[in-house]
């Protein structure tokens, strides 16, 4: 890999510093915000010539699609012991009014490493639809939830509105609660915890993705 300057030294930092923090990569506007750029497309050519020296790679459409490459990728993980590992339910769709942890939900389970996460969760959930894509959160991903009643503002939660279970980005200002999309198709779901039937399912602390 050829030789990075200071500036892609510190771009790459950050990345890293970003996925290990909160296990998603972060935005150009994100990297533009933190290293005082006037524009996310400063940042953009930061990545690109990152690209081209073997750095990262960048995945087309999507706001967090960077990955790790070479010796910046995360070391491949040593085997587990299966008595370190721990047994995860996954939710498929979730029944109308039911508990998200009802037996009627439960697909199957998995037996997963609990170091591969931010913190410990309690069940694996697929994801359904595309509304949380430029987080680099897609369709038929297993997203791995902590039973949680509170979460701060910009955590990536899973919400309950009435019947519907949803994965957004969550922002509460004074008594508004707003469930945010990472995708400009989507809109912004605002919620009236008075009148509206409301509850927190979990906090997002890692993601799986299933190959087909």
């Amino acid at each position: 890999m050829l030789k990075l300057t200071a500036r892609q030294e510190q771009i790459l930092n950050l990345i890293k510093d970003a996925i290990e923090n909160t296990g998603f990569p972060p935005t150009r506007a994100e990297i533009a915000n933190e290293l005082g750029f006037k524009s996310a497309n400063a940042a953009e050519e930061h990545l690109q010539a990152l690209a081209r020296k073997g750095a990262i790679e960048i995945a087309a459409g999507t706001s967090r699609g960077i990955r790790l490459l070479g010796v910046h990728a995360e070391p491949a993980a040593p085997k587990v012991p299966a008595a370190l590992m721990m047994s995860l339910p996954l939710i498929g769709r979730v029944a109308a009014g039911s508990p998200i942890l009802a037996q009627e939900n439960l697909e199957t389970s998995y037996s997963v490493d609990p170091a591969m996460f931010a913190a410990k969760p309690d069940y694996l959930l697929k994801v359904r639809g595309e509304s949380m894509r430029d987080a680099g959160i897609m369709d038929g991903d297993l997203l791995a939830v902590k039973k949680v009643d509170s979460a701060k503002n910009g955590q990536i939660v899973v919400a309950r509105i009435g019947n519907d279970v949803t994965v957004k980005r969550y922002r509460k200002t004074g008594g508004t609660i707003e469930l945010l999309p990472e995708n400009p198709d989507f809109k912004v779901i605002t919620v009236d915890p008075e009148a509206d039937e409301f509850a927190l399912e979990g906090l997002a602390v890692g993601l799986m993705r299933t190959w087909h």
